[in-house]
């Protein structure tokens, strides 16, 4: 029997944070006290010095570009980077080579990972304008949900036949997340730029091609048609003040229809730091203003946004080298997400409270992920001992992204995470991740 107890942990779980210690039997979470008495030949004792004791992260999008695309990075090792950075479970978007579009394809991302992942996962199975049949396959049980992209994308993946995506809205009982972002609008922001440059777009216009209206205009039509259909709706990085018109936080999100996520480098970055970051921070959809930062900030407070994940989504050095039109959109985010929110805590932007909820309770509700999100007795031992005094450089060495870059190198965080366990097992620890592959596929109560 694996036999371990954290002591001395600042246990945050659903709004509160008090002092005790957890024991963990095999994978499970058995025991939480203010004191648990064990022997160092009964069990692996881990003494947490006074510092949080938070769930495992649970990121609900990311791209980990396998199969097809992995000279980016692979299951293996972003599910690495991931559990470095607290992030103990995953959800990974459809839009891999192939994509994974059909049953078929979906499985065979899920033999990988089981094959490879060191952090639980799930796959979203992914629409098109002809699959409808497949998508209507999907098992509620064993995969997170519907991925409809609303702008473009890699392959066959925009959904743009309104009568097929009400079809879709109608007839799947699953969640459904999108990405909503106006393509109409966005090809004709782009000839006027290309008007006025040629290929010599400077990145610095990204969030007027991207702009606030192609965010709107999508958002408020997929909120509309869920409404229509009383479909379940999952928006994913909202980046504009205007779209939090569209949200309420009069609703418990237990009974929420429509949720609402936003993604870290949207609440860290503005347009003024194009002038520095370039391509690094090339996202889609586009970060924007120093007040829509604001305003999501509000949101996310406020309760209108559920969810803070990252759409980690890496690229090489040399592709984001490349002028404005030709590099890829996306960064990656997984190892920095947790510790750049905890910044925004030492900043006093938000609580520990609200990190652990926005990060780990919530996309466990959304998604009704079963025993995971929380420390309780009967859950799985997903955990990371946070230290919030110990600072660290983001450097080349210790960046874990197969990519090997990361939009915060050279940033001083003043929070290191020191543990982290999955399914009861250490994954990580002092800068190491162990040779564990303790990830295993989530599943669903639904």
């Amino acid at each position: 029997m694996n036999r371990v107890l954290i002591k001395n942990a600042k246990i945050v779980n659903e709004g509160t944070i008090f002092e005790g210690d957890v024991l963990i039997e095999n994978d499970l979470i058995v025991e939480i006290a203010e004191t648990i008495s064990a022997k160092s030949s009964e069990c692996m004792i881990y003494d947490a010095e006074g510092n949080y004791l938070i769930p495992g992260a649970i990121d609900d999008q990311v791209h980990f570009r396998e199969p097809g695309l992995t000279h980016k990075g692979d299951i293996e090792s972003e599910s690495k980077a991931a559990v470095a950075g607290g992030i103990t479970s995953f959800i990974e978007q459809p839009n891999t080579i192939p994509n994974a579009v059909t049953q078929e394809v979906l499985e065979q991302k899920y033999q990988l990972a089981a094959e490879k992942s060191y952090a639980n996962y799930s796959f979203m199975m992914g629409a098109t304008n002809d699959n409808l049949e497949e998508v209507l396959k999907t098992n509620p049980k064993n995969v997170a949900g519907i991925k409809i992209f609303l702008g473009s994308s890699t392959g066959n993946m925009l959904v743009d036949n309104e009568a097929i995506l009400e079809r879709i809205f109608s007839s799947t009982p699953m969640l459904i997340a999108v990405h909503c972002e106006d393509e109409t609008t966005i090809k004709n922001n782009l000839e006027k730029y290309i008007a006025e440059f040629g290929d010599d777009i400077p990145v610095t216009a990204h969030h007027l091609i991207r702009s606030e209206e192609a965010c709107y205009l999508s958002s408020s039509k997929a909120i509309a048609l869920a409404k229509k259909t009383g479909a379940r709706l999952h928006i994913f990085h909202l980046s504009t003040a205007k779209e939090m018109e569209l949200f309420t936080n009069k609703i418990p999100l237990e009974e929420k229809k429509i949720t609402a996520e936003v993604c870290i480098h949207h609440l860290w970055f503005s347009n003024d730091d194009y002038a520095t970051k370039g391509n690094l921070i090339k996202w889609n959809p586009a970060v924007k203003t120093a007040n829509d930062r604001k305003v999501l900030w509000e949101a996310l407070l406020d309760g209108r946004i559920d969810v803070i994940a990252t759409d980690h989504a890496p690229h090489t050095l040399e592709e984001k080298k490349q002028s404005y039109l030709k590099a890829p959109s996306g960064g990656p985010l997984v190892q920095h997400a947790v510790v750049a929110m905890f910044e925004a805590y030492h900043q006093g932007k938000i609580s520990v409270e609200k990190i652990v909820e926005k990060m780990c309770h919530n996309p466990a509700k959304i998604f009704k992920i079963e025993k995971r999100g929380f420390i309780k007795v009967g859950y799985f031992a997903d955990l990371v001992i946070v230290n919030s005094g110990l600072p660290w450089s983001v450097k080349k060495e210790n960046i874990l992204y197969k990519c090997g870059w990361s939009p915060f190198e050279g940033f001083t965080f003043k929070t290191r995470i020191t543990h982290t366990f999955v399914n009861g097992q250490l994954v990580y620890a002092a800068f190491k991740v162990k040779n564990i592959r303790a990830g295993k596929r989530l599943l669903f109560n639904r």
